[in-house]
Parts: structure tokens; sequence; C-alpha cells
């Protein structure tokens, strides 16, 4: 094959690898449900915070209860009950096969009395009110359930026993490769994926640029030992790409990252999805919640936690939000994922509900953060970190105006 030709399978695999990244993070997500024994259009339901031990998803929180669904509608619609919430703050996002949240149930936008709600697949017709239909017949719905301390725990259980779903009986799908598999497997199972949730129209040019890897009817046994060697490269291209970004932005400032306006809902910002769906797998869009990352002093924006921090918040300087806003510390992975970290106080996460914190006289906020304990003074408002590298996240739920629109900045994480 000329060279020519070998560069264009080389790009089209490196656009692929970024196109359909979305759609096998989800898939390996599911596969992972099923084989702890969740079934497919139902609802299971975590009744804990997430903690260090807590692996399925990257950069989850420590705020909410989580109540999640893998979804087929290619058998038919099915119905969502969510139950009446008062003042709590809940989300349900559905998510389609490629991570987009298409709708989200609760709090911001179907207010606190509840309902019931027909989801239907893009292919079936649907008569009634309350109808939200999905651009693919894969879905993933996701609730999120605000809990605010342990004295709160068996509220926010009940709302978890009043969601539910009915619908017809779906096949166990699988089994799928994952990001890190060879060439020929990721790309079987990418192909299956989309021959079953197939891309929207405006995908058509970026689609036109994949062409020579042959998605539509995909078989690795037709390549040649030199094409296949043309298409390893452009996955190892598509994977370095895909670990740039996230939910870190474009860049920081003053000292913060702030999302991109596309975060949850992607439009043809192919890169960002991919490299969220890595970092940030099933990330609300900014009207619902806004991530912003802090910038640390190490590579990958990192910081050191042998070294101590603060986070200084004036009087009257706190996030304007909503509902709530918390601060949360991860250890990273060498593939670009976030998860917590053990710690001597079993504390995750630092916020606005945060029992205990001590302000000052004039109502300013003071977060020591670092491995070393800050000592009895400070304790109270002390977010451990691992004796390594970390990441803070701050998260805003229901951010204001001046928050959204860049009115508002984060003071910066400094040495103690």
């Amino acid at each position: 094959m000329a060279t020519k030709d070998l560069e264009a399978l080389k790009t089209a695999a490196r656009d692929a690898y970024i196109f359909t990244l979305p759609l096998v993070e989800i898939a390996t997500t599911r596969a992972r449900g099923q084989a702890a024994g969740s079934p497919m259009n139902v609802f299971g339901h975590m009744r804990r915070l997430a903690d260090h031990t807590a692996r399925a998803v990257t950069t989850p929180n420590n705020d909410t209860f989580y109540s999640t669904a893998q979804v087929d509608l290619s058998q038919g619609p099915v119905t969502l009950n969510l139950p009446a919430t008062g003042d709590r703050y809940v989300s349900l996002a559905l998510m389609d096969a490629y991570t987009n949240n298409f709708a989200i149930l609760g709090t911001r936008t179907t207010g606190p009395e509840g309902g019931t709600f027909t989801l239907v697949g893009p292919n079936d017709a649907a008569e009634g009110p309350n109808v939200v239909r999905s651009p693919t017949n894969h879905v993933w719905a996701l609730a999120r359930i605000l809990v605010d301390g342990p004295h709160d725990v068996e509220g926010a259980k009940a709302v978890q026993h009043g969601l539910s779903m009915q619908g017809p009986a779906a096949p166990t799908p699988g089994p799928f490769a994952h990001r890190g598999a060879p060439w020929d497997e990721y790309f079987e199972t990418a192909a299956r994926l989309m021959a079953a949730n197939p891309p929207r129209v405006e995908d058509r040019a970026f689609l036109a640029a994949m062409a020579p890897l042959g998605l539509a009817d995909f078989d690795a046994s037709r390549f040649s030992p030199e094409e296949a060697a043309a298409i390893e490269a452009g996955l190892a291209e598509g994977k370095i790409a895909a670990r740039k970004g996230g939910l870190s932005g474009a860049g920081f400032v003053e000292g913060w990252s702030y999302p991109s306006a596309r975060l949850g809902n992607f439009g043809q910002d192919y890169g960002l999805r991919a490299s969220v769906a890595v970092a940030g797998l099933a990330a609300l869009p900014p009207e619902e919640a806004m991530y912003m990352r802090a910038e640390g002093d190490l590579p990958r924006a990192l910081f050191d936690g042998t070294r101590s921090w603060r986070l200084s918040f004036p009087a009257g300087g706190h996030l304007p939000v909503h509902s709530f806003w918390s601060l949360s510390l991860y250890e990273a992975t060498p593939d670009g994922q976030f998860f917590f970290t053990d710690n001597p106080l079993d504390r995750y996460a630092i916020g606005d509900r945060t029992q205990g914190l001590v302000t000052g006289a004039d109502g300013s906020l003071d977060i020591w953060i670092g491995h070393e304990d800050p000592g009895p003074e400070r304790r109270a408002n002390w977010l451990p970190a691992p004796a390594g590298p970390f990441a803070l996240f701050m998260r805003a739920y229901l951010p204001k105006t001046e928050l959204l629109e860049g009115g508002y900045r984060l003071p910066p994480v400094v040495p103690a």
C-alpha cells in the first residue's frame, strides 16, 4: 500500500478511536454491571456514599447516592417513575450511547413533585405526556440523590425506593473489548456498538474521514501486516489524545480550570467527548453542575501531597450556587483516571455541608490540604491527601449565573 494510503489509514484509526471511545466506555461499564448481576432496564442502587473502594467510574462524588440503570430501548419504550423529592437535590441524567446528556429529570428541570415519564428509542412512536426520546437505543440512566450527612441517609434511601423503571425484557449485551484491547478486538467491539447505535447525521463528515477503516462492515483479517501496523500507530495516537483535557478544560484561569459549555452534551467536539469518557465519565452539563479543577505544580496539573496547601475563601466569597458545593481530592492513575484515596479521617470531600467546619471571626474559611495532619486547631478543616500526587476538583451544583458566566472566580490553592 502506498505511503499516502497508510497515512490515511493511520489517521482513520486515530479518529475512529476518539469517536468510538465513549461508546466502548459505556459498554464496558454496562458489562461490569451485568457481571455483578444487574439486569438491563432495572435500577440498581448504591446505598452508601462513594469512598476509596469505589473504582467503577472515575471521579465519583462523595455527596450523593447513585442509582443507575442500563437501558435497552430496542424492544420498546420503558416507563420511568421519579418520586417527589421536596427540597432535596436530585438529578436523573439520561445519557445516550455516546455519553451525551440528552435529558435530565429532577430538581432543576421537572421540579420537586416527581412524575412518570416514557423513555422512547429513536425509531418508536410514542403518545401522551412526559415523553422523552433518546437518540440511541442504549441509554445510561444515572441518578444523583443528595445526602446531607449521616442523619439524612434514610431520607435519601426513601427517594431511591421511589425510583423505578418498567419495560420489556432486554437481551444481555456483550462481550465487549475495553479501551486498552488490541486494535482488532477494540474496533470489532466499536463496530458492533455503532451498528446498534447509529451516529447522528451531523457526524457524517467526520465519519467519512474514518472510512478507510471500514467500521460499517469491519473485518480485521482483510488488513495486511503493514496496514495493521498503521492502524496500531493511529490507535496509539488516539489514546494519547484521549488523555488530554477532560474535565480540566482547555486551560487554567487564576489557578482553576472551568468546564467547556459543551461538557455533557458534546455536539461535534469528539476530542472533548473522548477525554471526558476517560477522566470524567457521566459528567453533567454546566447548568446542572460545574466541575472546576485546581492547578497543581506537578505534571498533569497534580499536587504534591508531601507539601501543605491552603484554599481560602474570604468572607462572603463562597461559591454562588442554588444547591451546594464540595471540594473532592483524588489520587491519579497512570491512564488518567481519578479515585478517592484512603485517609485517617475517612474524609474524601469538604464543602458547605461539612459538619464542624471552623470559620474565621469575619466569616472567612480556610481549607487545609495535605498528607500531614495540620494540627488540632486546623484539623476540622483538613482535607487529607496521599503522600504523593493528587488532584483537586470543585463541584458546584446548580451554579448561579455569575459562576456560569465567569463573573465569579475561585481563589487559587496556594502553599500553606
